[in-house]
């Protein structure tokens, strides 16, 4: 007799402090954030969006979410690239547990973009996901959109050249029903216009497909979104910046703020 696999589903660990614990609680937040958010004529491939308590960086993520709204039913899995603050790491890691969870329920890794991760070097280590918030956050807005079916793959990208995360976009790229999301603040902790005039630069690069000109201290996910923009410059596509605000325009302090950016790769009308 066969023994059967036991289920490994990852905990949150962002929830509580980052967005709220309590599932309705956490429903009502997200769901008043993107009504909150304007409607943008785009249709998106991918977004970046931000990472911070929704607090602080709910309101930008919005905007961003806030595109699929009118494309939600043709999208069933979500590619999340994101940055780990806590482990140091080469390369991209994706999750070898079965699911994620966040109060809204269980999300499940999506087996076969997992393959096509690691036919692109990618490791299974799921000790970078462990602690980390980036990737995570971004769950609520997506099971409130895209519902309980969703599937998806978070991806940890450690130090990586441009091309190696474009190539690994790539896989993803063009899928039926797939939508890949890059998760990345900008600046932090400068004064309000300190910040405003960096995150400018730093989109006008985004914009510019331009990954060298995005420094290292420019987004903390800036390996992901190097790799974004050259996959963008590779196979000549529009960026579109969506919104451009620091926490002192949400919620914080505006002596020493964090920048964040919302935009939409690969946009064009409804169809």
């Amino acid at each position: 007799m066969s023994a059967t696999r036991t289920r490994r589903v990852r905990r949150p660990v962002a929830a509580g402090s980052f967005y709220p614990g309590d599932a309705d609680e956490l429903a009502g937040v997200v769901d008043d954030l993107l009504a909150a958010a304007a409607t943008e004529d785009v249709r998106a491939a991918a977004l970046v969006v931000p990472h911070a308590g929704y607090i602080y960086s709910g309101p930008v993520a919005a905007s961003a979410y806030a595109t699929l709204r009118t494309i939600a039913s043709s999208i069933s899995k979500v590619v999340i690239l994101g940055p780990a603050h806590f482990v140091l790491q080469r390369g991209t890691a994706v999750p070898g547990v079965d699911a994620w969870t966040t109060p809204l329920g269980e999300v499940a890794i999506d087996a076969e973009l997992r393959e096509n991760a690691l036919a692109c070097g990618a490791a299974v280590d799921d000790a970078p996901h462990a602690p980390e918030h980036s990737l995570e956050v971004q769950l609520p807005f997506l099971q409130r959109l895209l519902g309980p079916e969703l599937g998806v793959l978070p991806i940890a990208v450690g130090m990586t050249s441009p091309t190696e995360v474009a190539d690994l976009i790539e896989a993803f790229w063009g899928r039926p029903r797939t939508l890949v999301v890059i998760s990345t603040d900008l600046s932090h902790y400068h004064e309000q216009e300190t910040a405003r005039r960096l995150d400018r630069r730093t989109a006008d690069a985004v914009l510019a497909r331009d990954p060298s000109s995005i420094g290292p201290e420019d987004a903390c996910g800036a390996y992901a979104l190097r790799g974004l923009a050259e996959h963008a410059r590779q196979n000549d596509l529009e960026v579109r910046l969506l919104d451009l605000r620091t926490s002192g325009d949400t919620a914080g302090d505006p002596s020493s703020v964090v920048g964040y950016g919302a935009f939409a790769l690969g946009t064009a009308g409804p169809g």
